[in-house]
């Protein structure tokens, strides 16, 4: 049975514990508002560059003439652009977007195709290099803090990759942000950029909502990489903000198991103590009545 001081160091023991559980709950809806913030500001800007585009397109041939456009003759090679985190305590953040990815690559592979492995984030690094998957490219300590210029950096390899046909296909996996308590996987192909990005119903047959210089196709040019950096921006944002997201909640649920905890052993340390009174009261007595 355990002594009153043995109750006494495991309640201070999980009292620490839940200190350090409520102050990483803390830092982490801290970051989660301001990646909630970027995301939003993000979204405005994709928005106006997504209708901007559709406006180009309908003076511009877009059938075959841009190479981020253009369906590659054969699939055989695919890119998988693996978003995770750098650290963990984060419940299943990481395990579930790892989960996907290979599930994506089983699949691909029993389609005969090759799987090519780019990978965000130190946790996804260390899985799939244990799990003895060669990785062509890795970055990390993005998780955090991710800047435009990280997205810009991904985004230029994987359109060189593309555009000089060693790959066929990139898909992007990451965890999309809902609330702290929802986080949804997301598995799309960012590259060939898809028609949705820059057609729509209601747009075509509009009037002109901009004058464009120089010529429209030029511009839409241009904007075809600045699309593909805002994918993998915003998938560097959304995964942030699900990490953060997902790790408070895990530190709340830590917090509130060890104040249970602590509960119970508050509880099991006054039986402790009363049991121990008692056993002085009945020994007192004893002694007095062999005295008697």
């Amino acid at each position: 049975m355990a002594t009153l001081r043995d109750i006494r160091r495991r309640i201070g023991s999980v009292q620490n514990t839940r200190k350090i559980t409520k102050a990483m709950e803390m830092v982490s809806a801290a970051k989660l508002r301001r990646s909630q913030q970027r995301i939003e500001a993000l979204r405005t800007y994709a928005l106006s560059m997504i209708a901007m585009m559709q406006d180009l397109a309908r003076y511009t041939d877009v059938n075959g003439s841009f190479p981020l456009l253009r369906k590659h003759t054969a699939l055989r090679d695919i890119t998988l652009v693996v978003f995770t985190g750098d650290r963990g305590l984060a419940g299943a953040f990481n395990a579930n977007v790892i989960r996907e990815a290979l599930e994506t690559r089983r699949q691909a592979e029993e389609a005969g195709h090759q799987v090519r492995w780019l990978v965000v984030g130190r946790k996804g690094i260390g899985t799939l290099q244990f799990r003895g998957f060669e990785l062509e490219r890795t970055w990390e300590g993005l998780s955090d803090a991710p800047t435009y210029t990280n997205a810009t950096q991904i985004s230029r390899y994987l359109i060189e990759l593309y555009t000089s046909q060693q790959t066929d296909l990139v898909r992007l996996i990451y965890n999309r942000f809902r609330s702290p308590l929802e986080q949804t996987i997301k598995n799309v192909a960012r590259l060939p950029i898809a028609r949705e990005a820059y057609t729509a119903e209601d747009v075509r047959g509009a009037p002109a909502s901009f004058m464009y210089e120089p010529d429209p196709a030029t511009i839409f040019e241009k904007l075809l990489p600045r699309y593909v950096e805002i994918a993998v921006f915003r998938a560097l944002l959304e995964s942030s903000a699900s990490e953060q997201g997902a790790r408070m909640t895990a530190m709340r649920n830590a917090s509130d198991n060890a104040e249970e905890m602590i509960e119970h052993l508050t509880l099991q340390l006054n039986r402790a103590r009363q049991a121990s009174i008692t056993q002085e009261i009945l020994e007192v007595v004893a002694g007095a009545n062999a005295l008697a």
